[in-house]
């Protein structure tokens, strides 16, 4: 399910086909990162269950800044670990400075290091359709909790 304004962005090489083993994918999650160690933990704990709830073997974390470890860090990690392919998911809500600027040049910076590697920019969470029914869940669940204290 996809209808999202914002597109996927090819960094270097192509896009993985449908054919491509997972095993050989490297998926980089990248988050702001901030001075808060429970918000870079939480952060952690959100990459560890897409790990253990995907296909994909080769996940890393990364932040923006603040936090370790930097998205170039988390490539090399992926490459190292057998990837061909790097996806790249701004864990962002908008596509803002971070999203269309800072992480597509980073990562083609670390991906000039590995000149076989593909290397690949997802859309930002933003507009993804399931980004509506988290809001009503989260809107519900605060009426109800408000409705229960009240009581």
């Amino acid at each position: 399910m996809s209808g999202s304004m914002y597109k996927p962005t090819v960094i270097q090489g192509t896009a993985p086909s449908a054919q491509q083993a997972p095993t050989s994918i490297g998926i980089v999650i990248i988050d702001h990162g901030s001075r808060r160690e429970e918000s870079n933990a939480l952060f952690s704990e959100m990459v560890s269950r897409f790990r253990a709830n995907s296909e994909f073997t080769i996940v890393e974390e990364s932040h923006m800044e603040i936090a370790t470890p930097d998205l170039q860090t988390a490539m090399r990690s992926c490459v190292e670990q057998g990837a061909t392919t790097v996806i790249i998911h701004p864990y962002f809500l908008a596509p803002g400075r971070h999203v269309s600027e800072d992480i597509p040049k980073i990562a083609k910076e670390a991906a000039a290091d590995f000149p076989q590697l593909n290397c690949i920019v997802t859309a930002p969470i933003a507009d993804h359709p399931l980004m509506f029914r988290v809001m009503d869940d989260r809107v519900t669940e605060a009426i109800s909790h408000s409705t229960s204290e009240a009581e």
